[in-house]
């Protein structure tokens, strides 16, 4: 086995993205990283690598800082080779994400120890259930820049995740491609959810944030059942979404939705 690593996003995209299609589900960050590469919402240049397994490819990885280095479902003695290659490349990973197994063994073969982690749990939709909550979506729009913006940088300090990253240029890109959608209660925004459009039948919710003194109101309830039904509209046959598994609260939410648990995914942040 052996990793060819490139910052040519269509050479990446013609050796790995069949890989990545093969699975949407499994591969949706991954494939929705690289719709966001080609659409350049990314300030930084990527590190875009793909595995070979003979003649065949075998597994897919990217890395966009500031976020984690993302990694596809690959077998898991290919992550120390992984390392290896980055080490020799002196290219920094300040965290990694993947399905659970495969992050644990990028992190073991990592030369930098670990410092925290994140657990998460992949689900897939259902049958869509409608909550009930006051207040109505709408898609947001230009004038919805700022709002969404300070929404999203909320989220991200509550939830450590990505904290150290700029949302304006990934909010922007989301907003022309009306990928964000408001709850309005008495005509003001209380809630906000991500919903990428459709790849290879496969869209993906999230993020989904409140503030904290709107909750308890069914907000993050509505706007995640909103979200859900405007990715059905859009043609999505695979509608997924990553939850906290630190927060019991959302867990059961998005099952009353009518999502169902695919696989456990882990974040883990190195010193």
């Amino acid at each position: 086995m052996k990793w060819t690593i490139t910052a040519d996003v269509e050479e990446y995209a013609t050796a790995a993205e069949p890989w990545l299609l093969r699975d949407p589900v499994r591969s949706t960050v991954m494939l929705t990283v690289l719709r966001g590469i080609r659409s350049g919402q990314f300030t930084v240049d990527p590190l875009l690598a793909w595995l070979e397994d003979g003649d065949v490819v075998a597994g897919a990885a990217c890395h966009t800082p500031p976020y984690p280095l993302a990694l596809g479902d690959v077998p898991l003695a290919a992550l120390p080779l992984l390392a290896r290659d980055l080490i020799e490349l002196d290219h920094d990973v300040p965290a990694v994400g993947g399905p659970a197994a495969v992050a644990e063994a990028f992190a073991g073969a990592w030369w930098r120890p670990e410092t925290r982690r994140r657990a998460e749990r992949l689900y897939r939709l259902g049958t869509l259930r409608a909550p009930s909550a006051p207040g109505k979506p709408r898609v947001a729009g230009p004038g919805d820049l700022p709002t969404a913006v300070s929404l999203i940088r909320e989220f991200q300090r509550e939830a450590h995740v990505e904290r150290t990253a700029d949302p304006t240029p990934v909010v922007a890109a989301r907003v022309n491609r009306e990928e964000l959608v408001v709850w309005e209660d008495d005509d003001r925004p209380v809630s906000i959810a991500g919903v990428s459009a459709p790849i290879a039948g496969m869209s993906r919710i999230g993020p989904v944030y409140t503030p904290p003194d709107l909750r308890g109101r069914g907000y993050g309830s509505a706007v995640t059942h909103a979200a859900s039904r405007k990715a059905l509209d859009d043609g999505a046959t695979e509608v997924l979404l990553f939850t906290d598994l630190s927060n019991p609260t959302s867990n059961s939410i998005y099952q009353r939705l009518g999502y169902r648990p695919i696989a456990d995914y882990t974040t883990i942040h190195f010193a």
